[in-house]
């Protein structure tokens, strides 16, 4: 919900993830821009200095290895952009190096795949990693790892990632920074397109067109939409804003969109099951079942269970899905695939003492 103290939150949070587009930072022609980085790096340091803490998702990399690889557009084959990345990351960490350099702050590159958000183990490891940079005072660079993503393990844009990022390190805020100043309701060329400063939820997006991304990245104002839709379902503030503007969204926050967060904020836990994980299989449930998890938040039990697919452990992510073939939930499974089936439909009072708890637990269970 967005109130009038949701622009006063961003501009006094205490910790943010900032994103920045490809199109802030690099050219077609000339790759790396030192002197706009340069600006966005002395914009966030002024913010640090006053008492944030600031996690950077920096896109770039691909772009930045086009003009020194002697490329005229943006590769389209995954063997190009990743050895667009491997010369483009190198330039664009060196840069941010130098940049923060200037005034003393040291930085720290972290590449992540989406891979690293849907295992447990590596989502535990890189929130580790990014405290401990923090609390060293360094300035963490957080990349898509291009080099080794393949199409089934990667983010899609660093939108979603910056997202992704921002609940991982429990930030107060996320800030998207890109060249459009914020969020129209149709293309912003277009002298029709009527500017929105805020969104207070999925109503407010009714009517909304977005459009793709251009020549240097792989977003667009869509995979910006839906990346601060996916931030505020999980409780941190967005602001959307031009990245010209990137003083003054970390100053005054007087500029962009900004969409208010909902009120409860979701558990790390929880908001990786629904968003992050990956599902390994999935469970068929019952009318009965579907009321339950759905809308009483109870825990899922055998007796519920009409089904199992897939092939999973104990500890994985599993949808569930209803009689209609619809998935009202995720949740972890507390049962290999290989005991569930002797469990379908039975009542708990039926089954041997230790199958008796429940199959999703109500705490590790996210209706959708």
């Amino acid at each position: 919900m967005v109130t009038g103290t949701t622009r006063e939150g961003i501009v006094g949070a205490r910790r943010i993830v900032v994103k920045i587009g490809s199109s802030a930072l690099t050219s077609l022609d000339g790759g790396l821009d030192p002197e706009r980085l340069g600006a966005l790096a002395e914009a966030i340091e002024d913010r640090m200095q006053a008492g944030s803490d600031v996690v950077i998702v920096s896109s770039g990399a691909v772009s930045a290895g086009i003009a020194p690889l002697g490329l005229r557009k943006r590769p389209r084959d995954l063997a190009s952009k990743q050895a667009a990345a491997a010369v483009g990351q190198l330039a664009l960490v060196g840069e941010w190096s130098r940049a923060f350099g200037r005034r003393g702050r040291v930085v720290g590159q972290v590449l992540l795949t989406a891979g690293d958000f849907a295992r447990r183990d590596a989502h535990r490891n890189a929130q580790r990693t990014l405290d401990r940079l923090r609390g060293l005072h360094a300035v963490a660079v957080v990349n898509e790892n291009d080099t080794v993503a393949t199409s089934e393990i990667k983010f899609g844009d660093n939108d979603r990632l910056a997202a992704l990022v921002s609940h991982l390190v429990g930030a107060d805020a996320l800030v998207l920074l890109s060249d459009v100043d914020g969020l129209y309701d149709a293309d912003p060329r277009s002298p029709e397109a009527q500017f929105i400063p805020e969104v207070a939820g999925p109503d407010d997006l009714a009517g909304v067109v977005a459009g793709t991304g251009g020549s240097l990245g792989t977003g667009g104002m869509a995979t910006k939409l839906s990346a601060a839709v996916l931030a505020a379902d999980g409780g941190v503030p967005v602001m959307l804003a031009a990245a010209s503007q990137a003083r003054r969204a970390l100053g005054g926050g007087d500029v962009g969109t900004v969409f208010g967060a909902r009120a409860d904020r979701m558990s790390a836990r929880r908001f990786w099951v629904r968003h992050a994980a990956d599902p390994m299989g999935a469970l068929q449930i019952d009318a009965g079942a579907v009321e339950a998890v759905s809308k009483r938040r109870r825990s899922l039990l055998a007796a519920g269970v009409t089904g199992v697919s897939g092939r999973f452990s104990d500890g994985d992510v599993v949808d569930l899905v209803g009689p209609d073939a619809a998935v009202v939930g995720r949740g972890v499974v507390s049962y290999d695939s290989s005991e569930l089936p002797t469990m379908v439909g039975r009542n708990s009072a039926d089954l041997p003492e230790d199958l008796r708890r429940a199959v999703v637990h109500a705490d590790d269970l996210v209706p959708l």
